[in-house]
């Protein structure tokens, strides 16, 4: 082969070559490309995470309806909250249809974030009092007419469901909103009992007569026992004490 033969051989070959070369490339370039690469996140920027929405914070009321339901500004009957007493409550010195004044230690609630703040006067009077005699057990009845905001006064509608923390009053829940005292225990009337027969006794034992002894320590058992399981404790509720009231019907706690 001549040597323009094979210079043109070269150059053809050359050609093709970088036809097909060119090929690859816009090929290439057209397919689309896969990675399995993570695509590094952006730590000078990184991404803002949504706010998240805050809860609707509660607002005292002020005894205007502003617009919304007055169903928005009822707290519910059974609601349950605590209140303390403005002054002594004793069934040896109470009287029927005395006042009587307690004051809120927690928010009552209504709807739509609607609150009475605590601290508000509740007005309420005696109802009936039995204090301690032959029943064993005093008993006192309240019952509450007002509650004094600061946008005016409200009726309202409770009872007391529980004395927390009290031990000289009748355990569980109060019937009808009956406060209640504890009656004497057998075994207080039982050791009654026994000193009351060694009183009896007594008389019979110093003149030698064992049937006046045993006569007497019967008769003093007996007027003992009698005598204790007749007599009850008597309430006692100190200034500040708690009481735990319930709504029997809604309060709305709104200007009338």
């Amino acid at each position: 082969m001549s040597f323009m033969n094979r210079k043109f051989v070269a150059s053809s070959a050359l050609s093709v070559a970088a036809s097909l070369a060119l090929a690859a490339l816009a090929s290439a370039q057209q397919a689309r490309v896969l990675s399995r690469d993570v695509i590094p996140e952006d730590t000078q920027n990184p991404p803002t995470p949504p706010t998240p929405q805050a809860p609707l914070s509660g607002h005292p009321t002020d005894g205007d309806r502003h617009g919304q339901p007055v169903e928005t500004y009822a707290v519910i009957p059974g609601t349950r909250f605590l209140v303390k007493l403005e002054s002594d409550l004793s069934t040896k010195e109470v009287h029927k249809n005395q006042t009587i004044r307690v004051r809120t230690l927690e928010p009552l609630e209504a709807g739509a974030g609607n609150y009475l703040p605590p601290g508000a006067l509740i007005v309420g009077h005696v109802s009936r009092v039995d204090a301690a005699g032959t029943t064993g057990r005093a008993k006192i009845w309240l019952t509450f007419d007002e509650i004094q905001t600061r946008f005016g006064k409200l009726p309202i509608v409770a009872e007391v469901s529980s004395v927390p923390g009290d031990h000289s009053l009748k355990s569980g829940p109060l019937q009808e909103g009956v406060i209640e005292g504890r009656s004497s225990t057998q075994k207080d009337a039982a050791q009654s009992a026994a000193a009351g027969a060694a009183m009896g006794a007594l008389h019979g034992v110093k003149d030698k007569n064992k049937k006046e002894a045993a006569e007497g320590a019967a008769m003093g058992a007996l007027e003992a026992y009698l005598m204790e399981a007749g007599r009850g404790q008597e309430i006692e509720l100190p200034k500040g004490a708690k009481l735990e009231l319930e709504l029997e019907r809604a309060l709305y706690l709104v200007r009338e």
